[in-house]
């Protein structure tokens, strides 16, 4: 479904339209809204609601809305008519019954099919898409138009697209502000990382469309790798909902987790040439050059106010991870809901030591046992300071933020994903959004509050 609902009215029914946008504000202000310019002007003078202009009826302004019922950019039209005192120059109601008629979109013609109308967009879940045309590897477009054909027919769905002027968050905000019922990621890691930051104990549930090259956070929420816009989508339309934990790294929110030596310098080394030439490989051939030139730095971890000194090629503080994130595996599996970072420090010197361990700590995912191993230092902890000697790059969530020190911290319960269950006890506790009652929906829109 698209988010655009037209108003037009005959003169003698504007204060009619003027009283209906008023006593229903808070649900119209989540939709786009357009009218002819005359009306507009009227709209926004007297109900002062954010409105859209198209030309005025004397100039076909009720033609350019039947043009835009046309192409489907329309969810409704409220055009408030009087028989009793029409005027040739009012809105061609002929035109605009006909076409909403052939495409299936609702009219009302009064206040009470108006109120029918809004009741039901009351029960409809909106949802704003946060799409980053440049992630990954595919054609933006063509990925644009599955994910529109897979929930518009189930969501009123508004979509934003990421440019240089405009990031992440400020269209996260954006949504916010709308407020949106869910709201959707689609990009790489780092597009998930800025939405989920804006989301950050706001209640709104995320949906994740992977589309980057690594897609980490949606493999650590069960997203399945093949076909993963499809998945992804039919996830989100399942409803179900978990909580999770996130860490925030230098005032920067953390999804997934921090890099500091080894993993940020292989990230570095996988620009985006070459990932868009080898995708994830372009990470592994980055790592294995690595490992000839990582040298091993100083190292000061303060836990609960203890202070402890190591020497380290790589340090991971994670907040979730999929098996595919090796160096976070050293505990058997990072768990995103214990209130607890997993912190893990390895201090192999050579390249045979190395792979040594990253075997094993690979064999640790995959079979959820600690591994035991002497290069390697495995903890958990809901806080974490880190110093280097010399200063350490960082890589946060897939993205180079500078050097040591860190401070990291886990906020407990902080975000709402759209996920499938991974165990029996989620599965049991498991609730959809999208079926949530209309009572409770009622009352949140008449409290102008946010879910």
């Amino acid at each position: 479904m698209t988010n655009t609902i037209a108003l037009l009215a005959y003169d003698s029914k504007k204060d009619n339209l003027v009283e209906f946008v008023k006593q229903h504000q808070v649900v119209l202000s989540r939709y786009k809204l357009i009218a002819p310019e005359d009306t507009a002007q009227y709209l926004l003078q007297e109900a002062a609601i954010k409105i859209n202009s198209v030309l005025p009826i004397s100039l076909g302004g009720d033609a350019q809305i039947a043009a835009e019922i046309a192409t489907g950019n329309i969810i409704a039209v409220i055009c408030l008519v009087d028989y009793l005192f029409s005027q040739s120059y009012e809105p061609d109601l002929k035109l605009l019954l006909r076409i909403c008629q052939v495409h299936n979109v609702p009219i009302a013609i009064n206040i009470a099919t108006a109120e029918a109308i809004i009741n039901s967009f009351i029960q409809a879940t909106v949802a704003h898409l946060i799409f980053n045309p440049v992630s990954g590897q595919g054609n933006a477009q063509q990925e644009l138009s599955l994910i529109k054909s897979l929930l518009e027919p189930h969501l009123h769905l508004h979509i934003h697209e990421t440019t240089i002027e405009q990031t992440a968050e400020e269209l996260t905000k954006v949504a916010i502000a709308k407020q949106a019922d869910i709201i959707i990621a689609s990009g790489g890691d780092g597009t998930v990382s800025a939405v989920a930051g804006e989301l950050v104990n706001t209640g709104i549930p995320l949906g994740v469309i992977p589309r980057g090259t690594a897609n980490a956070f949606g493999m650590a929420l069960g997203i399945p790798s093949i076909t993963p816009i499809r998945s992804a989508c039919e996830i989100i339309l399942a409803g179900k909902i978990r909580t999770i934990d996130v860490g925030q790294c230098n005032e920067r929110t953390m999804i997934l987790l921090a890099g500091v030596g080894y993993e940020a310098e292989t990230i570095e080394r996988a620009d985006r040439e070459a990932k868009n030439r080898w995708g994830v490989l372009a990470y592994m051939m980055a790592g294995w050059q690595q490992l000839n030139e990582q040298q091993l730095f100083d190292v000061e971890i303060e836990i609960d106010g203890v202070t402890k000194t190591f020497e380290a090629g790589a340090i991971t503080i994670a907040n979730a991870a999929p098996p595919t994130s090796v160096l976070a595996q050293g505990l058997g599996e990072v768990i995103m809901n214990d209130g607890l970072l997993e912190v893990m420090i390895i201090t192999s010197n050579s390249r045979l030591q190395a792979v040594n361990t990253i075997v094993r700590m690979f064999g640790s995912a995959i079979f959820k046992t600690p591994a035991q191993d002497q290069d390697t230092i495995g903890l958990r902890t809901k806080q974490v300071k880190v110093n280097t000697d010399p200063p350490q790059k960082v890589v946060l969530d897939g993205e180079i933020i500078g050097t040591t020190p860190v401070e990291i911290k886990c906020i407990p319960d902080g975000l709402i994903v759209l996920a499938p269950p991974t165990n029996e006890i989620e599965e049991k506790s498991a609730w959809s959004f999208l079926s949530l009652p209309t009572r409770v929906k009622n009352q949140v829109l008449q409290n102008d509050e946010i879910i």
